[in-house]
């Protein structure tokens, strides 16, 4: 499905080639990279050969390691309230509870991964030393629910506060497992799609094209492993058995393992550049060292190696900015027109960014002297554009928050709605949590023809290679999510009407709204994993792609947040509130509209922030 047939391929490469600027249609042509020039290196330590190494060769066997990894993940989080409530005999608050710390602990263990990956092992071995700890504890849960030893006795038709708990030994080997998934999983997560990414090479323009065709796809694997643990597996656990139900996902972590390291010889490896951290607070230190001294007027005198890569393994030159950005009159009085600092008139940005400058300023001593190798005295240009970077992105990571907020509703309001709605067809009653298979299936769906029709459709108009922009690929998610919302609360309004005279409205009357959620998810998620790793500096794209899914658990848990502030002032004075347990009684409604209002509220702030984005600029 990745590759096209000949003509097609040739097709889109003659697209590709018109797009390009003279200088890289002559620098290809001349045969300049038989070797990919991104300081990446192949299996044995030298610069890898294009034609064996990377590019869509090596992409199936990462593609198939995220499917596989991806279903064995949702595998076990789709349906563990269910596990927790029915085996383990807990309450239905306490069982929601718990999956929500374990779902949260999942998207910060990321953290940790990408800094051990950027830091010291690198992607490649980051991603297998995690898997191995995934994998055990899988095999652990799997043993905790096939063991009669490893569970509490069975108990039917009786409520769970009458059951009799999981003893200390139970709950001991269930959470070991269940923990070391959410270990493993912050040791994949962060680094598998920017492993993906590292096989096309930068300097290329057709593999950097290409590349932005491998998020699409990345993506797509990820909703083929969630679909099938949507149907499939969670109808064998509930009907079959949970020992075989969590033994089918344990059985597909290794396939998944298997896919990922029976491709090694095929990939490119960047080598790891020291911690992130550490550098983040060289350029800190080294500036304030320096607070005293002038900027050069011109800025070539600022501190720079003349290799050619920075002095970090693996990491290109990045090109200085001042981070100002001109832009219209009216955002210009917007956006911090009241923090006017210097004689030039300019926002504080800039200010902050000729303090960080100022960590690459030559002392009169370092000059005479030499001493330029103290990196906490004196760093380059570089290493300061890199802090300018983390900087620059961390506006577009928040505004990303909103979305998440928005996207959360899809496995908990949505449901509760569709619980409230009409559910039966003929004697089957639809379980109101199966219709987030819609969204999947939109997702599958989506994918291809965004990626085979609509990139090729828009590029006439836009001239950029991939169609649109990362920025604004995630703004058309942006807004999308905010109709789904809009949906969701129209349906809630005719869906209360029609609750007055006992009519129940049927739950297929919620199926726009996932699909509205669905395409935003395409143009959303996938744009900010592409953006997030373009704009990353090179030895930091672990940790970047850890920060994008840290916005995903902080959205979940403002998004609690806020409906249990919500629930809480709605309700004094005796009130059922708009969040109440038979939200017949209710108005869900205005809580959708609530966040619609957010979203309408965050869309020009984004709007704002992406005007005055300046991208990085690799040398």
């Amino acid at each position: 499905m990745v590759n096209s047939n000949e003509e097609d391929e040739r097709r889109i490469l003659d697209v590709e080639e018109s797009l390009l600027t003279q200088e890289e249609v002559n620098n290809h042509l001349t045969g300049l990279s038989s070797t990919a020039e991104d300081g990446s290196i192949d299996i044995y330590g030298n610069p890898p050969s294009k034609k064996k190494t990377g590019n869509w060769k090596a992409c199936p066997f990462i593609l198939g390691n995220e499917c596989c990894e991806r279903l064995a993940y949702y595998g076990i989080a789709k349906n563990l309230i269910t596990y927790y409530t029915s085996e383990l005999h807990e309450s239905n608050v306490s069982a929601a509870s718990d999956v929500m710390i374990w779902q949260g602990t999942c998207y910060i263990t990321p953290l940790i991964g990408a800094v051990i990956a950027d830091s010291y092992w690198g992607r490649y071995w980051t991603i297998a030393s995690f898997s191995a700890i995934y994998f055990i504890g899988m095999a652990l849960l799997t043993l905790s629910a096939s063991l009669p030893v490893l569970k509490p006795a069975a108990c039917a038709g009786v409520a769970a506060a009458l059951c009799s708990p999981a003893t200390t030994v139970q709950y001991a080997v269930f959470f070991t497992g269940l923990y070391l998934i959410a270990l493993g999983t912050g040791g994949i997560k962060p680094c598998v799609s920017s492993f993906g990414a590292d096989q096309f090479d930068d300097t290329d323009p057709r593999e950097r094209v290409r590349k932005a065709s491998f998020f699409n796809w990345f993506y797509f694997s990820i909703n083929i492993g969630s679909f099938i643990s949507s149907t499939l597996l969670v109808w064998v656990q509930e009907n079959v058995g949970w020992g075989l139900g969590f033994l089918i996902p344990t059985v597909f972590m290794g396939v998944s393992i298997a896919s990922f390291f029976i491709g090694t010889p095929l990939y490119r490896f960047q080598k790891p550049g020291g911690s992130p951290i550490t550098r983040v607070c060289q350029v800190l230190v080294a500036a304030y060292r320096k607070l005293k001294l002038n900027l050069p007027e011109d800025i070539s005198f600022l501190y720079e190696t003349r290799e050619k890569n920075s002095m970090i393994a693996g990491s290109r030159k990045i090109q200085h900015t001042d981070g100002y950005k001109k832009i219209p009159v009216p955002f210009q009085f917007l956006i911090l027109s009241f923090w006017k600092c210097s004689s030039e008139h300019k926002p504080l940005f800039l200010y902050l960014c000729r303090f960080l400058d100022k960590a690459a300023v030559i002392s009169e001593y370092e000059s005479k002297s030499g001493a330029f190798s103290n990196p906490w005295k004196l760093c380059t240009v570089t290493q300061v554009e890199e802090v300018k970077t983390l900087i620059r992105m961390f506006p577009i990571w928040a505004s990303g928050i909103v979305y998440s907020v928005l996207y959360s509703q899809i496995s908990t309001l949505f449901v509760q709605q569709g619980r409230s709605m009409n559910r039966i067809i003929r004697s089957f009653e639809i379980p109101p949590a199966s219709f987030g298979v819609f969204d999947t299936l939109i997702v599958l769906i989506s994918i291809p023809i965004y990626d085979r029709f609509l990139v090729p459709f828009v590029r006439r108009f836009t001239g950029i290679p991939k169609g649109l922009t990362d920025l604004q690929r995630m703004g058309i998610g942006l807004f999308l999510s905010v109709l789904s919302i809009a949906a969701a609360a129209i349906v809630e309004t005719v869906r209360l009407q029609l609750a007055q005279d006992f009519v129940a409205m049927s739950i297929f009357w919620q199926i726009p709204q996932y699909i509205l959620m669905g395409i935003a998810e395409v143009f959303f998620f996938i744009g900010r994993v592409e953006f997030f790793y373009d704009e990353s500096p090179d030895a930091m794209r672990s940790v970047c792609s850890a920060l994008a899914l840290l916005n995903t658990a902080v959205g979940s848990y403002l998004s609690s947040l806020i409906l249990t502030l919500v629930a809480y002032f709605t309700a004094l004075g005796g009130k059922d509130g708009w969040v109440p347990d038979d939200l017949n009684k209710g108005h869900l409604d205005y809580f959708f509209w609530l966040l619609v209002s957010l979203g309408l509220v965050n869309i020009p702030v984004y709007a704002l922030i992406c005007v005055k984005h300046t991208k990085k600029k690799a040398l």
